[in-house]
């Protein structure tokens, strides 16, 4: 079987470092290096050094658009993005923090100096890679992004995200910062494709993409996003090098679905729900799976591990 795997796939996926240590000019206390797969996950080895999918906690900066499921567990802490930021580091055991500016999603928003405080303010409290989400308003774009790069320059941000009518505000501050950024398409590997290339096209290389496929919550379309995550990944690893990216996985859609709100335990139900989606994503190739529940990390990377081989470590101490 291993030799059948070396003759089928003749590419590999492209790495994308994030984070930056003191010694590669940032200030994270790690940083990663995704991709590099020759491979299907979990069926071939993964390279030297890379690993295990990684986990990123999602937070906000401004809680109202927030599943309350999530809020409520968190408590005091979710109206305070650089505790959050912490905690999930300290407490809950998450590789990355994904940002989310929700903040910029209110109408006629304009304090872009608040969002300079609150990404500079959560970068001092944790050592972990951020990813950073911006706003969803086409008319801010390029302000909301120069600001975050700009305020994140020297730690290898991941910048989303670019999508096919909306990218160049984006790509314009990872390449001006020297960050990363996430491309993402309606689930369909043509369409994923194209951006890749239109982001190409204005000078954004190779290892500043990773490619966001989109993901159904399970139930709710996730079949279509593992097919496509599925097929993106073997036309990687047969030479399309327009799709030889690292993906990244976020079911945001977890919290709200019928099952979860109506459940007798709501927060089991929806931890249960975001798990198997996340783990899914993760067969289907996802190098980054974001969850928005600190519940869902610990079976995740109990799961990931046991995929692996590798031992389930004690507790309090540190997961491979």
């Amino acid at each position: 079987m291993e030799s059948a795997q070396k003759e089928e796939w003749s590419g590999s996926i492209d790495r994308v470092i994030l984070g930056a240590t003191r010694a590669e000019g940032g200030t994270r206390t790690r940083s990663y290096a995704i991709g590099g797969e020759s491979g299907l996950a979990f069926l071939s080895e993964p390279p030297a050094g890379n690993p295990l999918p990684l986990i990123a906690l999602e937070i906000c900066d401004d809680i109202d658009l927030w599943p309350a499921i999530v809020t409520d567990y968190v408590g005091d802490t979710a109206r305070d993005p650089p505790a959050w930021a912490a905690a999930a580091e300290k407490e809950y055991g998450a590789d990355l923090v994904r940002l989310y500016l929700t903040s910029t999603r209110r109408r006629g928003f304009g304090d872009f100096a608040s969002l300079r405080r609150t990404v500079e303010a959560v970068l001092s409290a944790t050592g972990l890679p951020l990813i950073i989400e911006g706003s969803d308003e086409p008319s801010i774009d390029s302000e909301v992004f120069r600001t975050c790069a700009e305020a994140g320059e020297g730690e290898r941000l991941l910048l989303g995200t670019a999508e096919a009518d909306r990218y160049r505000s984006v790509a314009a501050a990872a390449l001006a910062y020297n960050h990363a950024l996430i491309a993402q398409s309606p689930i369909d590997i043509n369409l994923a494709k194209q951006l890749n290339i239109l982001l190409r096209e204005i000078g954004v290389p190779h290892d500043r993409i990773v490619i966001d496929p989109y993901t159904g919550a399970l139930g709710y379309g996730f079949e279509y996003s593992y097919s496509v995550m599925e097929r993106i990944r073997h036309a990687a690893l047969k030479g399309d090098a327009d799709l030889a990216m690292p993906m990244i996985s976020s079911a945001i859609d977890s919290m709200n679905v019928k099952e979860v709100r109506e459940a007798a335990d709501r927060m089991e139900m929806a931890v249960n729900w975001e798990f198997y989606t996340c783990f899914s994503a993760a067969v289907a190739g996802a190098d980054i799976v974001c969850v928005r529940h600190p519940a869902t990390i610990p079976r995740l990377k109990e799961s990931f591990a046991a995929l692996r081989g590798a031992s389930v470590p004690k507790e309090g101490e540190p997961w491979p």
